[in-house]
């Protein structure tokens, strides 16, 4: 007696061998899926600079299948760019036949609007933030602090808030950055791009063993971009976005019963020195412009996505 054979599930195709995958995702400035609908241009190069994409999808979600050459041109460009928002794009973007290469681009719009929690928003769903935010024990002049940012100074609230996030992702030997504080220079410092606070000094010695275990680089003649700054070691795990901090460790401050050191905090947009100066400072000291909080948001975004580290959220949102 025949019996039928169970039909089996079906399965995608596998690629041939001189073939890869790219799965590109587009999120918005709240961290979710970008809705389905917007004009999409999305442009695809290899490593020779071929382009092999140039056209318009409306989808968030896209699938391409790329050639795979086993050599440097499997160091792909994908970049997305869309009226009334923000260019998002990343390189290197390594393929293989083995599996997908993912691809997370956020897009904001160009006057994206900040949308903050409030103190106790803040206090329930980032503890860790509003705990780091009253290190000096005084809960009702933080809260009074962080409101006046909330309302009357955006920007600077935004950049103490990515600071905060992207130290809280920072193991160092022992604890993380924010573990150091003991208070922040709040009428005195805090800016779009950084802030001052003083921290116990142990800090100094905790980033060093991080430098010599290979997560930070110091900066070479830090008092040319810092002052009166005696060292500064920068975070190497993005290719974007990494924390800087800079110790000013001549202006010292005893705080209970701890010595502690001005430390200045900040991230760039780009780990190169070169590049950070060139792209960056020279052209805001031009400007007489700052580093753009959004850009950091976006860039430390896409470049943790990419890392496959937990996700960067700062605890607010930019929407349009």
């Amino acid at each position: 007696m025949l019996t039928k054979k169970k039909a089996s599930a079906k399965t995608a195709p596998a690629l041939q061998e001189d073939q890869a995958s790219i799965l590109l995702r587009v999120f918005d400035g709240s961290r979710q899926p970008l809705a389905d609908g917007t004009n999409l241009l999305v442009r695809i190069s290899d490593g020779s600079q071929t382009q092999l994409v140039n056209r318009y999808f409306k989808k968030s979600s896209i699938q391409f299948n790329v050639p795979f050459a086993d050599n440097f041109k499997d160091n792909y460009t994908v970049l997305v760019t869309a009226d009334g928002y923000r260019d998002a794009g990343y390189f290197p973007v390594k393929v293989s036949p083995d599996r997908p290469a993912a691809v997370d681009l956020m897009l904001v719009a160009k006057d994206a609007k900040y949308q903050f929690p409030t103190w106790n928003q803040l206090k329930s769903g980032y503890k860790r933030f509003a705990d780091f935010l009253n290190c000096e024990g005084d809960e009702s002049a933080a809260k009074a602090h962080y409101e006046e940012l909330r309302q009357d100074r955006e920007p600077a609230l935004a950049s103490l808030l990515n600071l905060t996030a992207a130290m809280s992702a920072i193991h160092l030997p022992n604890l993380t950055p924010l573990d150091y504080f003991k208070q922040i220079e709040w009428e005195a410092s805090l800016a779009q791009d950084r802030f001052f606070g003083f921290a116990d000094a142990e800090i100094v010695s905790q980033v060093k063993t991080a430098w010599a275990q290979g997560e930070f680089a110091p900066e070479p003649s830090p008092g040319i971009f810092h002052g009166d700054a005696t060292s500064s070691y920068k975070q190497i795990q993005f290719g974007e976005a990494n924390v800087q901090l800079t110790f000013h460790e001549n202006t010292v401050k005893t705080i209970g019963g701890v010595k502690c050191i001005r430390v200045e905090p900040d991230i760039d947009y780009y780990k190169d020195l070169g590049a950070h100066s060139l792209l960056e400072v020279i052209p805001n000291a031009l400007s007489h412009g700052l580093t753009d909080p959004q850009m950091v948001y976006v860039l430390r975004w896409i470049a943790g996505r990419h890392a496959g580290v937990p996700e960067f959220d700062p605890g607010y949102s930019l929407v349009a």
